[in-house]
């Protein structure tokens, strides 16, 4: 029988399934990525020809329309629409069964997420406010959580479960966030008939989805239009990929799903026939919802494959004492580097702090002021969407390699920083539940009715 996880704390404090599977997954991923990075460097520094490849033309035509782009291009615009499609399908899960349900549950990840947006952003236009990168801002917002949850795996005991999904929660808002970023300023010129093109598209997908119209080659197809819509219309198409995973419906094991896997167990038990096998099977497939039978499939992909086959297109830079030496004066680099390091510190704790202090935020009674900041310190490791947003927000090379080498520096001095703080106060600081207010212990979960 199939048993659906949902990510929430059980009576014991234990995480769901669901959840230690993400983190496994994540774990894993993150020495994937951190290998495709290290490929990357040797692969340019070694002079291998690796721009040469990353910039070969791949064409897909289809009678006299045909489409054009380079092999990097293909990856960061068409490859990576499937990992934020995954985020999309996690978002959407999360705000209906998991971290982000109800208010005080996701008021205090969403505040850490806002600081750890903005404060970032600030200390880096310190450095470049009008400069030729001012508009870079972007690159040090971000935090990667596959690195992060592998750096917290070295962490061991001084990082509690209760961390890891309060920390999955303000990377999935810190997602958010970022897209948002991405969509709305880092789009330069839009053609309106193209983006109401891909407007009309996801009307469509929206209609299909409430009146529970589930036929995946339907909405592939409406996909790829509404991809190639966005494409043409000049904003980035990462949008769609965030926008198809949050229609796809999520919701926990329904009661008569549950009793017709039962009812149809039974009957397997009485005649194992390959007849009753199958429909045990399929009822047992059809009582999980289709966002979390997309994740089963998809997020595999997505850790082990996309992201850092993207790592691979787009973390080579040329590391010699002539671009480094630039890039110890760089304000771009500094201001990378100062952003992930100091700006995440600072404003994700700042940010849980007032969610604490105010009382419209919550988190585990366990967890210590030393684990939230060591939390807060891994949160500065950005990797993906930083170089994501480095080839958008960026056109000089010699600023791209400048941002590059920020993103590599800054993210190891976040890392290191964050393995300090639990190594030397994990355990110290006080917990973080208000003191005089009383702690509920979490409620077991039911089926709803």
């Amino acid at each position: 029988m199939v048993s659906v996880a949902i990510t929430t704390l059980s009576e014991r404090g234990e995480l769901s399934r669901a959840a230690r599977n993400f983190l496994n997954t994540e774990s894993g991923a993150a020495v994937l990525l951190l290998t495709a990075a290290v490929i990357a460097l040797l692969w340019t520094n070694l002079g291998l020809g690796y721009e040469d490849f990353w910039h070969t033309e791949f064409a897909v035509s289809l009678g006299d329309t045909a489409l054009s782009l380079d092999l990097r291009h293909w990856v960061n615009d068409a490859l990576m629409v499937l990992f934020f499609f995954s985020v999309g399908l996690e978002i959407s899960r999360e705000m209906v069964l998991g971290e982000l349900r109800g208010l005080r549950a996701l008021a205090t990840p969403a505040l850490a997420a806002i600081g750890g947006l903005t404060v970032p952003a600030a200390l880096f236009l310190l450095f470049n406010a009008g400069g030729p990168a001012a508009g870079a801002w972007g690159i040090a917002i971000s935090t990667d959580t596959a690195v992060v949850i592998g750096v917290l795996a070295l962490v061991g005991p001084r990082c509690p479960d209760q961390l890891r999904v309060f920390l999955l929660a303000l990377a999935i808002v810190d997602d958010i966030g970022a897209v948002a970023a991405i969509a709305i300023f880092y789009t330069e010129q839009v053609d309106v008939s193209a983006l109401l093109l891909a407007g009309l598209a996801f009307l469509l997908l929206l209609c299909l989805r409430f009146v529970n119209f589930w036929r995946t080659p339907i909405y592939v197809l409406i996909g790829v239009v509404m991809w190639l819509a966005t494409l043409r219309s000049g904003v980035h198409p990462s949008v769609v990929g965030v926008a198809m995973g949050l229609l796809v419906n999520a919701y926990a094991p329904r009661r008569w799903d549950i009793a017709r896997v039962q009812l149809l167990g039974r009957s397997l038990a009485f005649d194992p026939s390959p007849e009753r096998a199958m429909a045990a099977q399929a009822a047992a497939v059809e009582a999980v919802s289709p966002n979390e039978r997309l994740q089963l499939r998809i997020q595999p992909w997505s850790s082990y494959v996309i992201v850092p086959v993207f790592v691979l297109a787009n973390a080579g830079v040329v590391l010699n004492a002539e671009t480094l030496g630039a890039a110890l004066t760089s304000p771009v680099t500094m201001g990378i580097v100062v952003g992930l390091t100091l700006g995440k510190l600072i404003g994700v704790t700042g940010g849980t702090w007032l969610a604490l202090k105010t009382g419209i935020g919550s988190v585990p009674d366990t967890l210590r002021w030393g684990q939230i900041v060591g939390g807060a310190g891994l949160a500065g490791i950005g990797f993906t969407v930083a170089l994501f947003v480095t080839e958008l927000a960026l056109d000089d090379e010699a600023l791209v390699n400048q941002a590059k080498i920020g993103i590599l520096a800054g993210s190891m001095s976040a890392a290191l920083v964050g393995w300090l703080i639990f190594r030397l106060a994990g355990e110290r600081g006080g917990q973080c539940a208000p003191s005089g207010l009383p702690v509920l212990p979490p409620r077991p979960w039911r089926p709803p009715a």
